[in-house]
């Protein structure tokens, strides 16, 4: 009998999971909230690009198409996940939300935001977190008359112009963002620790090629933090040259939200017309409270991707799940073939107890 196997999210970690599902004899039914197929890609901010070239973002057996040195866009990235989504000529039920998802028998009950209740054997969590930005609590924050969002709510620089812009982060959206509002605006990153800036390239290769050649995309996460201190910018030498010439600066992290700005580490107050947080997600899943899957403050209790609460749950798309790129479009692959394995294989094992006891 066809196991069936239910993944929440369409995204590039849901589609990864579909994927090795279907190639391992489940029948993957996806549910995506969204109109396609594509996850949050089409609500990054406008000028968004990968940080890895096109050769090292594909999906096994489909290549993202154009030179393979070049570096997608944001729509670029949409499209590619929508043509491999008909690609794969699986199950993918869009506008479709995912509320709940309680125990039934040894499987799961997924029940939808239009009523209905979906069966399945086991269930994959690939929703992201995207729709969870972190927030960092800051003294003053109620009192400050300036506009405070996410790197979530983000689009575009123009609507900026001429302000005074402070982006708190030191990662990959944090200096993008930065540097494209400092073309309209005076802007500072607000960091915890300096900027890790790493070139793009080096010897002729971008880092994608050395990291998969030294095999530190599978190293695990404690691992590589002892080689990499703080989170790694790759940069082609304009951020650098920018954080040089002033165009931008960074500086300690302030300490709290005055009326009309920010407190800075060193005591000075300053005017700050706008505060962007570039601070990282956290996973959503709002669907799994009720099941008893997460801790206190809303993580999934899991190793490795598999819960350790319900042995037919498991999840994908989690930043540093097994490996740096766990949450990549070149990394997700690795981890679905992991945890679609052992769901099989805990499947198989309660069907022949099943049988064995008859």
């Amino acid at each position: 009998m066809t196991r069936r196997i239910m993944i929440i999210g369409g995204g590039q970690s849901g589609l990864a999971a579909a994927r090795t599902a279907r190639d391992a004899g489940w029948d993957p039914v996806v549910l995506e909230a969204g109109t396609r197929p594509v996850g949050s890609w089409p609500d990054y901010y406008d000028s968004l690009t990968l940080f890895s070239p096109a050769a090292y973002s594909g999906f096994p057996g489909y290549n993202f198409p154009g030179h393979p040195d070049r570096y997608p866009a944001r729509d670029e990235v949409a499209a590619f996940l929508n043509g491999y989504a008909a690609w794969l000529g699986v199950d993918i039920q869009t506008e479709t939300r995912v509320i709940d998802v309680s125990p039934t028998g040894p499987g799961f009950a997924v029940h939808t935001d239009d009523g209905r209740v979906l069966s399945g054997d086991a269930v994959v969590a690939a929703s992201g977190s995207f729709g969870h930005p972190v927030r960092p609590r800051f003294p003053g924050r109620d009192k400050f008359t300036g506009e405070v969002l996410t790197v979530a709510e983000y689009r575009s620089p123009e609507r900026f112009a001429d302000q005074r812009v402070v982006v708190v982060g030191a990662g990959n959206s944090a200096i993008q963002v930065g540097y494209e509002l400092a073309g309209v605006a005076r802007v500072s990153l607000a960091v915890r620790s300096p900027v890790q800036l790493v070139p793009q390239v080096r010897a002729g290769r971008d880092m994608h090629y050395w990291f998969k050649t030294l095999r530190l995309d599978l190293l695990p996460p404690a691992a590589l933090a002892r080689l990499f201190k703080g989170t790694l910018v790759f940069d082609t030498g304009t951020y650098r040259a920018a954080l040089d010439s002033g165009r931008f600066d960074q500086r300690p992290v302030f300490t709290e939200f005055t009326e009309t700005g920010v407190r800075w580490a060193d005591g000075t107050t300053e005017p700050v017309d706008t505060v962007i947080f570039a601070t990282g997600y956290r996973p959503s899943l709002p669907y799994l409270a009720e099941l008893g899957a997460l801790d206190p403050t809303g993580l999934p209790l899991h190793r490795r991707g598999l819960s350790l609460t319900h042995p037919r749950l498991a999840y994908l798309g989690l930043e540093f799940q097994r490996s740096f790129s766990s949450n990549t479009l070149r990394g997700v692959h690795r981890d679905a073939g992991y945890v679609i394995n052992v769901l099989s294989s805990r499947v198989a094992t309660t069907a022949l107890t099943d049988t064995t006891r008859k």
